[in-house]
């Protein structure tokens, strides 16, 4: 499951990666709003960006603010990239996706690998799986 619906992504023509996400199990994802449909945004949060959505001609700004809507991709100082022992050593931030399943107009989705392993007993038990990227 992912926050960010396909709906609202109706526009994009492009993502941009900032660096490789190949080693990347997970990154997260927020729809931000941006005075500009291209271009590499401001970023305005602790860690780093990782990649960004490009708007086509037909996206239109919001009338009241006049921004576009747009995705980030992003990674906070304390995910499992720069500490895989840490807070997400399994599991993952409720934002986060796996990078392999993102593309444009498609908001992405967990899987076993974004999750950081095999499911648990639990999920198991319950019958709840996910795909393996």
């Amino acid at each position: 499951m992912t926050l960010i619906k396909e709906a609202a992504l109706i526009h994009e023509v492009d993502l941009v990666w900032l660096e490789d996400i190949d080693g990347l199990d997970y990154v997260r994802q927020s729809l931000d709003r941006l005075p500009n449909r291209r271009g590499r945004p401001a970023y305005h949060r602790d860690g780093r960006m990782v990649g960004y959505a490009i708007l086509g001609r037909t996206a239109k700004a919001a009338a009241a603010s006049g921004t576009f809507h747009r995705r980030v991709f992003w990674l906070a100082p304390h995910d499992r990239d720069t500490l895989p022992d840490g807070e997400y050593s399994t599991g993952a931030p409720l934002e986060s996706v796996d990078p392999r399943t993102l593309g444009p107009g498609r908001p992405g989705h967990k899987t076993e690998r974004s999750e950081g392993g095999p499911p648990s007993p639990a999920m198991l038990a319950l019958g709840i799986t996910l795909p393996k990227a």
